[in-house]
């Protein structure tokens, strides 16, 4: 369940507060599909099943990218920001890709928030979400998500 906010400035006095966790979802292969459909990105790691079976990893991966997108997925899982006219992904930090996401792997989001400020005429917000691979200790990625706020 997500952990509800009415106004932005309720995030100010927030500063490296873990926010909650997602739900957990499973990688499939149409997921992992669907992404290289829509980048062009078809490279055998991740879409050829056959090939992949025979690789370093035994199966099928989803793509860095796909796995950092899933923060779009996620923070609204883990954070209801109300009270505000509109949202901006501002862009993002300390992108790392830690451990590979495997086709059948469960995954989920957890977010920390690690900064809140006041920025022309709006807040920016600093979410460090954490993808993390269900029965692993290393996550999937790490990634400092910024968001813009306006009232």
């Amino acid at each position: 369940m997500s952990r509800r906010f009415d106004s932005p400035r309720d995030l100010l006095k927030l500063e490296n507060e873990p926010l909650g966790v997602s739900e957990w979802i499973t990688m499939e292969q149409s997921r992992i599909d669907m992404f290289a459909n829509a980048t062009g990105d078809h490279q055998w790691i991740h879409v050829d099943p056959v090939r992949a079976k025979d690789g370093p990893y035994g199966v099928c991966i989803a793509h860095g990218y796909l796995t950092l997108s899933l923060a779009s997925l996620f923070l609204p899982q883990i954070f209801d920001l109300h009270g505000f006219s509109m949202g901006l992904n501002y862009g993002c930090e300390k992108v790392r890709f830690i451990n590979v996401v495997k086709v059948g792997d469960r995954v989920r989001g957890s977010g920390l928030l690690v900064k809140a400020e006041e920025v022309k005429g709006s807040y920016q917000v600093v979410i460090r979400m954490t993808v993390e691979i269900e029965g692993s200790e290393k996550p999937a990625c790490v990634v400092d998500t910024i968001g813009r706020y306006f009232i």
